[in-house]
């Protein structure tokens, strides 16, 4: 599909992607030394952008090449198309593609979906998902994945951690012994627009906030429970990982106070779970100098001077819940710093799973999924026309850049208090969204179980008779530690993540009082 690449705004985003490190850095020293009159104030701020803008498209193609992934477009926004939502908002057929091996029952007996819906509050917008109804029950929960990046299509996990398929090494689809529709009706939806299948022919249509993210998932979910009324009922839950870390708390409120206010179709929202997300910058950013020391990938000499970093990061992250855009391009920049500062002394670690090295910028190898979705079979069974995939948008993750660093946490705590259900999840040998990082925010939460989820054990997390990580809770807030587990806890230790899934939401994944008065059991972090 031919992209609208005569558009000013994509060409200039297209040779800022061209631009190198040291350009880059020429770009900072810049902005960081100009002479503080008027006209040079105005030139540190076009310079500022350019920097920080810079960076994040740096950042998002590092992150592509990382997994080995080759999207033709920057972003999914065709010149022409072929409209796949006409009159109907949601538009949705069933899904048949080749299955190999047997899943106890036969693929006919499934209800596996694929459709676009039209966001009603925007102008040409399409998002694309993906519905695969329970293998076990109709009445279980629905659950919804969102994959970070920002910028990255859900097929990602789809086919690669939790869905009821993998891609096998000749391009088949093989069955997930582990797919997490063994114990829920699952969606999977490429957001934000331009992300994978979701496309728009209007570039106003990019969302630059959780605002507008959550509204377009929030009115996605109510068209969704629209064409499928027999779930309604059900409990409902979201999930994700990494960058995700900002959507699910948004798109969790967002639900919450639409059935508040009795918006439209009442959705039985019960939690939330985050694996591995960045969800307060701030305290995570802090936490990297830390977890990079006690796991041996720095020194002591390197910890001391990367952390003469962490004052600039900190009070540009608390400008950034305050003064807007500018500040958190700031503190995207002053942070960054940190991270990127201990990449130069581990060389080629693999950030998403310390235990691994990357062979130059490859750290995983994702490319059959763009090679099986741009297929003509599998594009004619999903109803995408001529669409180009976009696996991961370096655009979308640009757009998000005055996001990057405001504190999604804040509006957890109103959602514990109303008793949803709140798991923060973490493997423990990522780097780049820690569980050290996230161990600190939950601790730090202020809500009316603060002191209590502080004073709870740590506890064993045993799966089929093994330990599998480290579990702490109070009321409605858990807290897991994964082991053997990097960025992706479904594809590293998928066993173990399903039955995270299944025992959370039968409300099983909790500290018993047994468990809190036999502390000779407990194992504190």
């Amino acid at each position: 599909m031919t992209q609208n690449l005569s558009n000013p705004q994509l060409k200039t985003r297209i040779m800022a992607s061209t631009l190198s490190y040291k350009f880059l850095s020429l770009f900072l020293f810049v902005s960081i030394s100009s002479p503080f009159s008027h006209a040079t104030s105005r030139l540190h701020g076009q310079l500022h952008l350019s920097s920080a803008s810079s960076l994040a498209k740096l950042q998002a193609e590092k992150l592509i090449r990382a997994f080995n992934l080759s999207p033709q477009h920057s972003i999914n926004i065709p010149t022409l198309v072929d409209s796949l939502v006409n009159g109907t908002p949601i538009v949705e057929k069933p899904l048949n593609l080749h299955l190999l091996g047997n899943p106890g029952s036969s693929v006919q007996d499934f209800g596996h979906h694929a459709g676009y819906f039209k966001l009603p509050h925007a102008k040409a917008a399409r998002m694309f998902y993906f519905f695969f109804e329970s293998r076990n029950s109709k009445n279980d929960p629905v659950v919804i994945w969102l994959t970070g990046g920002p910028g990255c299509s859900s097929e990602l996990a789809l086919f690669y951690e939790n869905g009821p398929f993998h891609i096998s090494k000749n391009k088949s689809l093989i069955w997930n012994d582990f797919g997490w529709d063994k114990a829920s009706n699952l969606i999977y939806v490429d957001q934000p627009t331009g992300t994978g299948f979701s496309y728009t022919t209007d570039e106003s249509d990019i969302r630059h906030d959780e605002n507008g993210v959550s509204n377009d998932l929030y009115d996605f979910l109510q068209a969704f429970f629209n064409k499928h009324p027999q779930f309604v009922k059900n409990d409902f839950y979201i999930t994700g990982e990494s960058y995700a870390g900002h959507y699910i708390p948004a798109f969790a409120t967002r639900i919450h106070q639409g059935n508040k206010n009795k918006e439209g179709i009442q959705i039985n929202l019960k939690g939330f779970a985050i694996g591995n997300g960045l969800t307060n910058p701030s305290i995570q950013y802090e936490a990297y100098t830390d977890y990079a020391l006690d796991n041996k990938l720095i020194q002591q000499s390197d910890y001391d001077k990367i952390n003469e970093l962490v004052p600039d990061c900190e009070q540009a992250a608390k400008a950034c819940g305050t003064d807007g855009e500018s500040s958190c391009e700031t503190a995207y920049l002053n942070c960054q710093k940190i991270f990127n500062g201990i990449l130069q002394v581990t060389g080629n670690i693999n950030y998403y799973d310390i235990r691994k090295q990357c062979e130059g910028q490859l750290c995983y190898d994702f490319s059959d999924m763009g090679t099986f979705l741009n297929t003509k079979e599998v594009r004619d069974a999903l109803g995408v026309g001529d669409l180009d995939f976009v696996s991961c948008s370096s655009d979308v993750y640009e757009a998000l850049l005055s996001d990057w660093m405001r504190n999604l946490e804040v509006g957890i705590p109103a959602l514990l208090e109303d008793g949803i259900r709140v798991l923060i999840y973490a493997g423990e040998e990522d780097l780049i969204c820690n569980w050290l990082g996230n161990s600190r925010w939950v601790h730090a939460m202020e809500w009316s179980g603060q002191k209590e989820f502080g004073a709870a054990p740590t506890v064993r997390f045993v799966v089929e008779g093994a330990e599998a990580g480290q579990l702490k809770s109070h009321g409605p807030l858990t807290f897991l530690k994964v082991y053997e587990a990097g960025h992706l806890v479904p594809m590293d230790q998928p066993n173990a993540a399903l039955q995270m899934l299944k025992s959370w939401m039968q409300g099983k994944l909790a500290v018993t009082t047994t468990e809190r008065r036999n502390s000779s059991q407990v194992i504190n972090l």
